[in-house]
């Protein structure tokens, strides 16, 4: 079966080249210094590489880029703030991200820590099946699509498709599977379970996976 987090994260992972994680985590920890040091290229750094994409969270949770680009301004003001007390409990990325949640909670919405889901929806389509239960078209592998396309043509695809999502299952995916964040750190960044955060981000990859298979089939 196509897993979505894998090819979003080919083409993410491929920038790194020849970098390890340590080498990452040891250059976040020199910028995050360079900021409580008062460094201001270091602060042009993080804001020419986040800034489009708490944009696009933050649109995501208010629901217009007008106050979006509000939010991540208030965002940015609580970073500059905020720097010289950030411990490093979690990445810088994750920091950012749970501000942006932040501002955009108390700014403009009034989020509950369940959210409704709507569990009438099957994960696949049930026309899928046979009447034995068994699959009437399997899932096609990976590597078959591997064959076929190369990462770098999917992964458009596959962001589309997590666009059309609903907001909730597109925050969760945005998050998990094209900026790596862990199940508890969206989970605090969107103030939402953990039972929450399963469901919205299964029920948002197979979205995903369905709508990527449709256009593959298409192209075949």
């Amino acid at each position: 079966m196509i897993s979505v987090e894998s090819v979003v994260r080919a083409s993410r992972y491929k920038k790194l080249s020849r970098r390890t994680l340590c080498d990452v985590a040891s250059d976040e920890r020199a910028l995050v210094q360079r900021l409580q040091n008062g460094d201001e290229a270091a602060f042009v750094e993080v804001v020419e590489n986040y800034h489009s994409r708490l944009l696009r969270f933050a649109a995501g949770l208010v629901g217009s880029w007008a106050a979006a680009e509000d939010v991540v301004q208030d965002t940015w003001v609580a970073v500059i703030r905020g720097v010289e007390r950030f411990e490093g409990r979690s990445s810088l990325q994750t920091w950012l991200f749970q501000i942006c949640a932040n501002r955009a909670r108390s700014a403009w919405t009034k989020q509950q820590r369940t959210v409704p889901i709507d569990t009438s929806e099957p994960t696949v389509d049930p026309s899928r099946f046979g009447a034995d239960s068994a699959w009437v078209q399997p899932p096609e592998p990976w590597d078959a699509v591997d064959d076929r396309l190369v990462a770098d043509a999917v992964v458009p695809l596959v962001r589309t498709a997590i666009e059309d999502l609903p907001d909730m299952q597109r925050q969760v995916v945005t998050l998990r599977d094209v900026e790596g964040l862990t199940s508890t750190d969206v989970c605090d960044v969107l103030a939402i379970s953990e039972g929450n955060q399963r469901v919205l981000l299964h029920r948002g990859r197979a979205r995903v996976r369905r709508a990527l298979e449709q256009k593959l089939e298409g192209q075949a």
